[in-house]
């Protein structure tokens, strides 16, 4: 069955990747020395950071919600899967050539790619996923706390476990979006797109105004945006610190 695209989505969908285009900017521009910002501790740019994560895993939910009321194909979800995993993959590549002590193995791709499996086993837990996706908050909460008393548990801190999060230090890496507590973030989504499909299907599908099209024409290209919007940026810096150096 063809997809039906949900104009409403795609333009939340493409807010994110905009707001995520303005925070990737000013990083780029920090690191060329333009600006001098913190952004590994400062709470303005933390605080965005997670902010715009959490919206692009609502929005993955709510499409996999959409996908699973349009009775999606198996073979759709996994083309579209692949892709993902592919693009993390790359990531990881990438990043290692930049930034090799602190290179991208579980980054918001890496993270996706394996919630969008649990999130799509798990789609007909119906009501539960409002409560197993608090539950995710509340068991990372309390992971130092676990850590403190236990220090047997510290293997979890590894790189080749702390992609479930359950963790008392965060590992040095560019991004990191393990399991806990963002899978809880895509189970909500996942949740009130059911929620939103049974009883209020209209505000999804409600037609956006004009001026809103080019966000909706974002969101349907989020991950191709995603994987070249900052080669592209860092490209045009390092061709202006070129310049400059004539």
């Amino acid at each position: 069955m063809p997809s039906k695209r949900l104009d409403t989505l795609d333009t939340l969908r493409g807010f994110a990747v905009v707001w995520m285009t303005l925070f990737h900017f000013s990083f780029d521009l920090n690191q060329f020395s333009y600006t001098q910002q913190n952004f590994y501790s400062d709470g303005f740019w933390t605080g965005q950071r997670s902010a715009i994560v959490s919206l692009f895993l609502f929005c993955a939910g709510l499409g996999q919600a959409v996908a699973v009321q349009q009775a999606q194909s198996l073979q759709r979800f996994w083309r579209r899967w692949l892709q993902v995993a592919g693009c993390a993959v790359l990531v990881t590549v990438g990043s290692y050539l930049m930034y090799p002590k602190s290179f991208i193995y579980f980054g918001v791709l890496h993270g996706i790619a394996v919630m969008l499996l649990v999130t799509r086993l798990t789609s007909g837990w119906g009501r539960w996923l409002w409560l197993t996706g608090g539950l995710m908050f509340a068991i990372s909460a309390i992971a130092p706390y676990t850590h403190e008393h236990w220090r047997s548990i510290d293997f979890l801190n590894a790189p080749a476990l702390n992609w479930l999060g359950f963790i008392s230090r965060k590992p040095i890496t560019e991004d990191y979006v393990p399991l806990l507590p963002w899978l809880g973030v895509m189970w909500w989504g996942m949740a009130a797109g059911q929620w939103l499909l049974a009883q209020r299907p209209q505000w999804l599908g409600h037609t956006v105004p004009t001026v809103a099209a080019p966000l909706a024409w974002l969101g349907r290209w989020s991950l191709s945006w995603y994987m070249l919007h900052q080669p592209v940026l860092i490209g045009a810096l390092i061709a202006l610190a070129a310049l400059k150096a004539l």
